[in-house]
């Protein structure tokens, strides 16, 4: 890596997160006109768009790709950007912004655990105990524990939010089953690939009776919100934060993860929407094992697999950005 590509992988992670940070509040008001099925597919409905326009510069080559691996890239597609959309969006509708973006933030530890328990890689006892840190910051976020009322509790959309993120963790772990697509080629055939699968759901979503589709109205009301996280926080701040995983590497990546909960509460401060006692506690409580874990990743070697149905190591990545 060249000089002056460090300094420039350190703004394009900066933005990235400070994006990430950024889609909970856009989204939250976007909730309100739009359900969370319907807001996925025109969230990625602008995705496929630029990523589509992308690709026709690199000719026939990734279209090639597309057609030979449809199947696995939908699935793979519709877990990060399906499942962790929607359910991250479902908890998003009974929490706040900052919470959603501290739950997102813990999902490099979560990694860690779903590799032991899929892959028979077991962590190092620091990689649990900052698990385990992480889960309790997440519980005082949520208010359960602050001794206020019930209404006062966010702990059911933070539960959901948190599941939304195991989505994301499937979609990141398929990365490096795909040997033969670059970082770009698979964000973006991902994206094309579930496509169909993500209006599937929110047609289906609607036939139950669970969604609506959007009046013109609310389109109209929202246009510029969905510009932002469906361009913004959806496709360039991935291909940002892609790019400071190449040049810095996914350890150090990683751990600008901590700024999405900082810029989002900083962004509520700016709004006037201080945050209470409980959700400073649980932030600093959540940067702190992400801290931890980080560190401890540079200087422990990585453990050895089991020789049977191991699965390679997941690359960092964000799901907000997907």
């Amino acid at each position: 890596m060249t000089l002056p590509s460090r300094p420039l992988a350190v703004v394009a992670l900066l933005l990235a997160t400070s994006a990430w940070g950024g889609m909970f509040l856009v989204s939250k008001d976007v909730l309100q006109h739009l359900d969370p099925y319907w807001f996925t597919l025109l969230r990625y409905t602008l995705s496929v768009g630029f990523f589509a326009a992308l690709l026709l510069a690199r000719g026939p080559a990734p279209w090639a790709k597309l057609r030979t691996l449809a199947l696995p890239l939908s699935m793979r597609g519709l877990a990060g950007f399906g499942v962790f959309s929607v359910l991250l969006l479902l908890g998003l509708a009974h929490s706040v912004p900052s919470h959603g973006a501290i739950i997102v933030a813990t999902a490099p530890v979560t990694t860690q655990l779903l590799r032991w328990t899929l892959d028979g890689v077991r962590p190092s006892r620091s990689t649990v105990g900052t698990a385990a840190l992480a889960l309790a910051g997440v519980v005082v976020v949520s208010g359960v524990l602050s001794g206020g009322d019930a209404t006062g509790s966010t702990a059911f959309g933070d539960a959901m939010a948190f599941l939304g993120t195991l989505g994301w963790i499937v979609y990141t772990r398929g990365a490096t089953r795909f040997p033969q697509l670059d970082v770009i080629d698979y964000t973006a055939l991902t994206v094309i690939a579930s496509w169909p699968l993500l209006l599937a759901g929110a047609l289906l979503a609607t036939a139950l009776g669970l969604a609506s589709p959007p009046s013109p109205s609310d389109l109209g009301t929202s246009w510029h919100a969905l510009l932002y996280v469906g361009l913004v926080s959806s496709a360039l701040a991935v291909l940002a934060y892609n790019f400071g995983v190449r040049s810095l590497g996914s350890v150090t990546a990683t751990a600008f993860l901590n700024f999405v909960p900082v810029s989002a509460l900083l962004m509520s401060l700016a709004l006037g929407k201080p945050p209470a006692a409980h959700e400073l506690a649980g932030l600093v409580m959540v940067g702190l094992a992400l801290l931890v874990h980080t560190r401890a990743s540079v200087q422990t070697p990585t453990p050895a697999r089991r020789p049977a149905g191991s699965t390679p190591s997941t690359r960092a990545a964000c799901p907000a950005a997907r």
